[in-house]
């Protein structure tokens, strides 16, 4: 089963000047099945690193678990820094129910795998002026919207959400849930 939401962007939208973050547009993808859970979780990190973004766990919560298996929710933050003024976010949100181990036969070797049904949400963040240096006057909060169209604010948007959209993929090709290729790529400049 495989749900993909996108709601309407206009990226011809520019910021006003006392604009920190933009939320871009949402992205879901919901599982049930069996999985190696190990395996996203490498694959996920893996992605990461390949597109120097950084890693880290926020939070996770594993609650007792009940006849029909185990829930978690997991909070992942993926970071980089796009430019001295720019830096993308990706906010995983990972929540999964019913949750059970179980071995299975591959190739006859035993292979712990797990089952469950499994819900995750992408949410992309430009975050402006990381670093705090158009802070205070009004001055120098217009000279923060001047620097953001000075560097291309809208083209990082549509960067920052293609590079979700690439991590969308990676997953439903994870989950066997699309074809090998997806149109992003080419846009992204990547094999």
């Amino acid at each position: 089963m495989h749900i993909l939401t996108l709601q309407t962007f206009k990226y011809s939208q520019i910021p006003p000047p006392n604009m920190e973050k933009v939320t871009l547009p949402k992205l879901t993808l919901r599982y049930e099945g069996i999985f190696d859970w190990d395996g996203l979780y490498a694959a996920i990190v893996d992605w990461a690193k390949m597109n120097s973004y950084k890693w880290v766990e926020k939070s996770f919560k594993h609650k007792v678990p009940s006849p029909e298996g185990a829930e978690e929710e997991i909070e992942w933050i993926l970071e980089t820094k796009a430019t001295e003024y720019l830096k993308y976010s990706i906010n995983l949100t990972v929540h999964t129910w019913n949750m059970m181990d179980v071995d299975v036969d591959v190739n006859g070797k035993k292979k712990k795998l797990t089952s469950t049904k499994l819900y995750i949400i992408l949410e992309p963040t430009l975050s402006y002026d990381w670093q705090n240096r158009f802070q205070g006057s009004k001055l120098l909060k217009k000279l923060s919207y001047w620097y953001f169209n000075l560097s291309g604010g809208v083209n990082h948007w549509e960067t920052l959400y293609y590079r979700t959209c690439n991590l969308h993929a990676m997953m439903k090709k994870y989950f066997d849930m699309q074809s090998k290729t997806h149109h992003y790529k080419k846009y992204l400049g990547e094999n």
